[in-house]
């Protein structure tokens, strides 16, 4: 750890005077320098290697228990946790699939109301037809609701309302 503090300041500081206040021998440095990675720090490197290809390979999907797998499989000798830990070092998290959220229930005994327009979308006035609809939006927070209402003549937006929650009052 203070051989790595040195190594990223000696631009900045001697290295004799780095040492010194750290309390540490220059020739430990040194030899700190020019030491060999260990076998364990090369095989991480091969895993980190693999993992981000197995990652890419299924867009991202897989998250470590299947990576994990996957390199079994392939006679990696490596455990789960070893495989988060380097998926975390390499910032890889698994994109989690969106449920699907129902929004509309057509079996229901609330009062429906009639149909005005008769699919009769031309309008010759301002102001005398408007028509509105409800979306769902998701985002990282949860799932958004949408109502916009619309004048038919002009196709501009009359008045908009953005919900967390979907209910039964006007927008």
């Amino acid at each position: 750890m203070k051989y790595g503090f040195i190594w990223d300041h000696s631009n900045e500081f001697s290295v004799q005077r780095i040492c010194q206040v750290l309390d540490v021998s220059r020739s430990g440095y040194y030899s700190w320098l020019n030491r060999k990675p260990s076998k364990r720090k090369l095989e991480n490197q091969g895993l980190k290697l693999r993992i981000a290809q197995i990652y890419s390979e299924k867009d991202g999907r897989y998250g470590s228990p299947r990576i994990y797998r996957q390199l079994r499989k392939e006679g990696f000798k490596c455990n789960q946790k070893r495989v988060e830990r380097l998926m975390k070092v390499l910032g890889l998290k698994a994109k989690q699939k969106r449920k699907f959220k129902v929004t509309t229930d057509s079996n229901h005994n609330l009062p429906i109301k009639d149909n005005l327009l008769n699919r009769e979308f031309n309008v010759n006035q301002k102001n005398k037809v408007w028509v509105s609809d409800i979306t769902y939006i998701s985002t990282k927070e949860g799932w958004l609701y949408l109502a916009v209402m619309i004048d038919l003549y002009s196709r501009k937006i009359v008045g908009w309302s953005m919900q967390k929650r979907m209910t039964k009052s006007k927008v």
